[in-house]
């Protein structure tokens, strides 16, 4: 059950997380330029409708036909989601989730049956027409049939999660929320589920509290601030730093760890969301796009321009992050473990993670068995998303190689699933280390385990100044 969900969890976060860049483009521009916004401008402000029902829609359709059917099935999966646009009244987020990834599979499955039997100088013929033909007929079904259903689905779902919100129940959803994001679920709750939902009461009155419920970084911080004060060996010292990844840098699966080292935290986890997300209902809390990542920075730039939205939002981080510190306190006083934990558990996070990545932890290639060539131009540090913890790798790989007199080598980061065919070198957590190969067989590859403290990072200079 838990892989089917996982599984179903990273096929919807996916057709979202490539485009997270234009939901914070939107949400810069409707923030600033509404009518109460922190420049109204009614001139400008038209770009924020056309964004939200046609672009928004059509970037998740195209990838997700993409992620099925390559290229040409982004293309049909595109045609396909502009007849949910048209089909329904609201923003069809939902309805992309579905017509893109349809409309990939039916055109990958057509080239499987041609393959080979289409003559020589036709190849080009045969590939417009059958995706323009494809694609033709699946928008006028989705027009007529799955559009309706997508938007009863949508209003439906809505309706739910407001009758939660309506009856004063919504904290309620942390019960299941924080346990989920320990399994990492995160992305296809928040992406998969709030996002969509939040960018349509977002685009009703303003906001949306549905950006916070699990984006809120209050939880995970007051969880990290009771092991700095009452933690012990390791757990104690290496809880200052992941503060600040956490907090400021907005990447939660920091903090995963130290929950799976004392299970019983869990309950502190869902104290602090629950609080945390009660205050945002009380007083009226949300956010105007997704926070991405979930820092304190992203959520302030995502907070509307309303005094009293402001301190709403730091409320329910504050108060979330103040339940989860007393109570975590608490249960590390009563039921903590030893320090000596804190490894296993590590280890336990990431073969977790690789389960949940479709990847199996016995599948581990070791950093010293690739080859690093010289003339290395490019490293590609590679994640699941290509955003947070590659990022952050990328920057401490880059200072390495600056003070090693390497600065002239480019290091970017990327999703694993599209690692630039030029790299030289790839660096990734072992967990992805087959996907990695899949997307670039050539490069050399080193697997690390700890994207901050990677004695590899020091193995690989080595190599590199050798060469």
């Amino acid at each position: 059950m838990k892989q089917a969900i996982q599984k179903a969890g990273r096929f919807l976060s996916a057709m979202v997380m490539p485009n997270i860049g234009a939901f914070i483009a939107w949400g810069l521009i409707t923030a600033l330029f509404i009518g109460t916004g922190w420049l109204p401008n009614e001139n400008l402000s038209k770009i924020v409708d056309p964004m939200l029902k046609w672009l928004l829609p059509l970037l998740i359709g195209y990838t997700g036909g993409k992620m099925i059917g390559g290229a040409r099935g982004g293309v049909v999966g595109a045609i396909a989601t502009i007849g949910v646009i048209i089909g329904a009244s609201i923003p069809m987020f939902l309805g992309a989730m579905a017509a893109g990834p349809i409309g990939g599979w039916c055109i990958k499955k057509f080239d499987e049956a041609v393959d080979g039997k289409t003559p020589a100088g036709f190849e080009m013929l045969v590939n417009n027409f059958s995706a323009g033909i494809l694609g033709g007929i699946l928008c006028v079904i989705f027009y007529l049939v799955i559009g309706p259903i997508a938007e009863g689905a949508t209003n439906a779902l809505g309706a739910g999660v407001g009758w939660l919100v309506n009856h004063g129940m919504l904290p309620f959803a942390s019960i299941l929320v924080e346990p989920a994001k320990i399994l990492f679920l995160n992305n296809a709750i928040n992406h998969g589920v709030f996002t969509p939902l939040g960018t349509q009461q977002s685009m009703e009155i303003g906001r949306s509290i549905y950006y916070m419920i699990e984006s809120n970084p209050g939880p995970g911080l007051g969880l990290l601030l009771a092991y700095t004060l009452v933690g012990k060996g390791n757990a104690k010292s290496s809880a200052p730093g992941a503060i600040i990844i956490h907090f400021l840098g907005g990447i939660h699966e920091i903090y995963f760890p130290y929950v799976l080292m004392n299970p019983v935290l869990i309950l502190a986890m869902i104290g602090g969301g629950f609080c945390g997300v009660l205050t945002l209902v009380v007083l009226g809390g949300g956010l105007v796009a997704p926070a991405s990542p979930g820092s304190i920075f992203a959520e302030l730039m995502m907070t509307p321009k309303s005094a009293g939205v402001l301190f709403a939002n730091c409320a329910g981080i504050l108060i979330g992050g103040a339940v989860s510190f007393l109570l975590s306190t608490v249960l590390l006083k009563v039921a903590g473990k030893e320090d000596s934990d804190l490894g296993a558990m590590r280890e336990s996070v990431r073969a977790m993670k690789a389960e949940s990545k479709g990847v199996s932890a016995a599948e581990i290639r070791m950093a010293g068995d690739s080859t690093v060539s010289s003339g290395v131009q490019k490293i590609v540090f590679a994640c699941d998303a290509g955003m947070g913890s590659s990022a952050m790798g990328a920057t401490k790989l880059r200072k390495k190689l600056a003070a090693a007199g390497l600065g002239h080598i480019k290091v970017i980061h990327a999703p694993v699933s599209e690692v630039p065919a030029d790299a030289d070198v790839i660096v990734c957590h072992r967990e992805l280390q087959e996907r990695a190969k899949g997307a670039n067989s050539k490069a050399a590859l080193v697997t690390i385990t700890d994207f901050l403290n990677a004695p590899e990072y020091d193995e690989l200079i080595q190599r590199l100044q050798k060469k």
